[in-house]
């Protein structure tokens, strides 16, 4: 019994780590435009500012498929976790520059950062518990 109840667990945690992934590289990817994009841009937001965060976004769905063929061909998902830690770190980066540039930031950015963050963090974990349990038996 408890043996299966670990096991539902760890499949919703994988599932939601992925479906994490997926979430963040389409934000990620559809930053760039229009009309597919998940978040509200401030029209306020011109030029350069504009697409600044935009191309900050494009880069993170980018760099989120290198870091996971990263870790998946050298075996190490637990570093997922720090890739966790770096996008919960975002929201403040993105407070700071709402700040600075005076302007608001869409709040779907932050549930954004934190949802993906967070998937992250608990995933890297598991996997981390499932390493080192691994290498207590072996």
């Amino acid at each position: 019994m408890n043996l299966k109840f670990m096991r539902t667990i760890k499949f919703f945690i994988e599932a939601n780590f992925y479906l994490s992934v997926l979430v963040l590289v389409y934000g990620g990817v559809t930053s760039i435009t229009e009309h597919y994009t998940m978040f509200d841009f401030n029209e306020d937001l011109f030029g350069a500012m504009h697409n600044n965060l935009r191309m900050a976004l494009l880069y993170l769905g980018l760099t989120e498929i290198v870091i996971c063929f990263y870790c998946y061909a050298t075996n190490q998902p637990k570093l997922m976790l720090f890739v966790g830690y770096f996008l919960v770190m975002m929201l403040g980066s993105l407070a700071f520059y709402g700040k600075i540039n005076s302007v608001p930031i869409d709040h779907d950015i932050h549930s954004f950062f934190l949802y993906t963050g967070l998937s992250h963090i608990i995933f890297g974990l598991l996997a981390g518990l499932e390493d080192s349990v691994s290498n207590e038996y072996t």
